[in-house]
């Protein structure tokens, strides 16, 4: 299979995939970039000026909370964790997405037809 073409990020949905990423438990900020990477079988690459940044606002709105934790390569690295603020904020997030995303399907199913 051909590998997709990589592409950015929308503006303001880096949020709602770090929040999803650490829904899942514990992890540290380059694996977070490692599993959006896969999920998105390649299509979607975080960079860390972007994710680092990203965290830290996360964390400072109180919907992520860090600690420094050993990681499997045996150095330190600060595992985030989503809180239950965050998690509110995953759930409203991912509504607030699913409908942006229907909305956007509609008009791209426009006919040429359609649009006199």
């Amino acid at each position: 299979m051909k590998p997709s073409p990589k592409s950015d990020i929308p503006q303001g949905t880096l949020d709602l995939l770090v929040l999803k990423v650490a829904a899942l438990g514990p992890i540290h900020g380059y694996a977070i970039a490692q599993r959006l990477q896969q999920v998105s079988r390649e299509v979607l690459q975080v960079q860390q000026g972007s994710l680092y940044p990203a965290l830290h606002r996360l964390e400072n709105k109180g919907y992520l909370a860090a600690e420094w934790k050993e990681s499997e390569t045996g150095r330190e690295a600060k595992f985030y964790r989503l809180t239950a603020k965050g998690r509110a904020q995953l759930r409203s997030e991912t509504e607030n997405w699913g409908r942006l995303a229907e909305a956007v399907g509609l008009v791209l199913r426009l006919s040429e037809g359609d649009l006199s």
